[in-house]
């Protein structure tokens, strides 16, 4: 193949890191007030992750809501289903997304190191990731190509942090960090894009022999045992992020459960028809 019809994936990957450095320390620099430069950084990774996420998948900031009522904390990035979660409430331009269409949340941070509330970064983030995992999921059967589906389990919800930069030097540090957190607040991923992409293994699976989807996600949870972590190359870190993140998404979750919409309806005390 002629050299002029090729191209140099690592290159371009290297130079698409920069762009989105030099954007986010932009912001980082000339923004002062911390709730603006806040805002700001989470708005930098919301509008990366549309533009190069396919149009399947929704992102926005959000607080997560159940059938119960029951909330998750404010959440930096939710990235969210459309087609089986067909309602996204907006109220005082906050929005509420049902926790059946939820793929992965993440918390945002200029850097790594840090604390908040009386927890580091890390732990904070493990905390709001808990927030949404703990929330009940429904899920119910679906028409596809003219034949009924039962109801699916529920999927795994991924957890994780990005940062710009990070003044934790050492990676066992970091490790350190990572697993200290357990059950829900457990985080999957995370990316700090001056220092290095990474994800967590984890063993244990989920016990196929319960039938109640919600008690075996959370089983699945509280017993899966933290093994390692892999850390990217500094200069590939928001490409390894983005990879790793697309095989979570397509390899590893698939399609969200669809909601049972009766169980919402519920709360406005209103049955369904259930047949046409």
């Amino acid at each position: 193949m002629a050299e002029n019809n090729r191209v140099n994936l690592s290159d371009l990957f290297e130079g698409l890191q920069n762009q989105m450095l030099a954007q986010l320390n932009t912001n980082r620099e000339i923004i002062k007030h911390p709730t603006s430069k806040g805002d700001s950084l989470e708005n930098v990774w919301i509008e990366w992750l549309r533009k190069y996420l396919p149009n399947r998948y929704c992102v926005d900031k959000a607080i997560v809501i159940d059938s119960t009522g029951s909330l998750s904390e404010q959440i930096d990035i939710v990235i969210f289903d459309q087609q089986y979660t067909p309602f996204v409430f907006t109220q005082n331009g906050v929005h509420y997304i049902p926790a059946e269409g939820v793929y992965a949340v993440f918390e945002v941070k200029p850097d790594l190191q840090g604390s908040v509330d009386g927890l580091n970064y890390i732990e904070y983030a493990g905390k709001k990731i808990a927030s949404v995992r703990s929330l009940k999921r429904t899920s119910t059967n679906i028409i596809d190509r003219g034949k009924s589906h039962d109801p699916r389990p529920l999927t795994k919800i991924v957890g994780g942090i990005l940062t710009s930069t990070s003044s934790i030097s050492k990676n066992e540090t970091i490790e350190k960090h990572l697993s200290s957190l357990a059950s829900l607040a457990s985080i999957d991923m995370g990316c700090s894009i001056e220092f290095a992409a990474f994800y967590i293994d984890y063993s244990g699976d989920e016990d196929q022999s319960i039938q109640d989807f919600n008690q075996r996600i959370q089983d699945y949870y509280s017993k899966r045992k933290f093994d390692s972590v892999k850390f990217s190359k500094k200069e590939k870190a928001l490409v390894s992020f983005f990879l790793q993140l697309m095989r979570y998404l397509q390899q590893s979750i698939g399609t969200v459960a669809a909601i049972d919409l009766a169980a919402y309806a519920e709360a406005i005390d209103y049955d369904l028809d259930k047949k046409l």
